[in-house]
């Protein structure tokens, strides 16, 4: 009998690409999702519930971390080199200095996705201590003499850009001048004392500092507010106010290096599908589903809005004329008491 001296070597080398396979099937895929300050809750609820549906679909193990902070500074960390699988913010702008500081993403990265790339939106909002003590209605009243408010920096947090752009534009659609807006804007931010980075560190300053009339912020931190500080508070819908916008996108030079392209994507996508619209809306962010939006009507109050490409041309437009440094914000802050 002829016994073949290969075939022990064949099954050997056979063996040896098997175990070396299993450790790639069974690798735990990370991704990084770099996000803006109020948005920790619902993503923390949106990976469980991703990680379980990639699971079941896919059967990979995923570790979905978050950041969170001032959605300036958070994007300009991954433009300086944060490793962000993907970015999810509250303004378009936010992303694009992915693209204008190293090409990170393409120019039309909001092209990818449906709705501009943003599957939810909120409005900004005005809260008010219990029984409204300077029966404050609107962004008019803000600029009142003897009202303290609460508002983020729009230099490095998006809720005070669109706080700012907020009452603005609710004054160009009221049908007055842009100076008489300017005015208003400038009224309201004299009345700020204290400038916090970020939304979350602008609530901390309200609800724990006790600090302020008022809290700008948006629709969808309110319901946290009164979680974690009781409910001593009412919300204020002005007649007219902003509709945010909150678009994503893959960070394309770190998913192609770190080959995660394919798991960001679809962490991406999913939140579109029913059940990750279903969480945006149980954490007060309204939906784009119109039957998920329906089915939570109780929780988002009609009202007027304006969005920044009708008032401003769109967020590049408004952040050169009046964020980035010279603009109208820093003209208004320097024109500020004590200052």
């Amino acid at each position: 009998m002829t016994v073949s001296l290969f075939r022990p070597r064949r099954l050997l080398l056979l063996a040896s690409a098997l175990t070396l396979a299993l450790p790639a099937l069974a690798a735990n895929t990370s991704l990084l999702n770099v996000s803006y300050d109020v948005s920790r809750e619902f993503y923390k609820d949106y990976n469980a519930a991703f990680a379980a549906h990639w699971k079941k679909t896919k059967g990979d193990t995923l570790t979905l971390n978050q950041s969170h902070g001032g959605s300036s500074k958070q994007a300009r960390s991954v433009a300086d080199g944060l490793e962000a699988d993907v970015i999810t913010m509250n303004q378009a702008n936010d992303i694009d200095i992915l693209f204008e500081r190293g090409r990170l993403i393409p120019q039309d990265w909001a092209k990818r996705l449906p709705d501009n790339a943003a599957p939810t939106t909120s409005i900004s909002v005005i809260l008010v201590r219990k029984g409204n003590p300077k029966n404050i209605r609107g962004w008019t009243d803000l600029g009142r003499q003897g009202v303290s408010v609460i508002i983020p920096n729009p230099k490095t947090s998006g809720n005070g850009r669109y706080t700012y752009l907020a009452a603005w534009g609710a004054g160009i659609k009221a049908g007055v001048s842009p100076q008489a807006a300017r005015a208003l804007v400038e009224r309201i931010f004299a009345n700020v004392p204290v400038l916090d980075g970020g939304g979350r560190a602008a609530t901390t300053t309200f609800a724990q500092r006790q600090l302020g009339d008022a809290l700008v912020t948006f629709e969808s931190e309110v319901p946290l507010i009164e979680r974690e500080f009781g409910g001593g508070y009412e919300v204020i819908y002005p007649e007219r106010t902003i509709l945010a916008e909150n678009p994503v996108s893959v960070v394309d030079k770190v998913v192609d290096r770190r080959g995660t392209r394919l798991v960001a994507e679809n962490y991406l996508k999913w939140l579109w599908s029913d059940e990750g619209q279903t969480i945006a809306a149980k954490h007060h962010l309204r939906p784009r589903n119109a039957k998920v939006l329906a089915a939570y009507a109780k929780d988002f109050p009609k009202v007027q809005t304006f969005t920044v490409d009708e008032v401003f041309g769109g967020w590049t437009k408004a952040q050169k004329e009046h964020f980035d440094d010279g603009g109208v914000y820093d003209q208004i802050i320097a024109r500020k008491p004590g200052r």
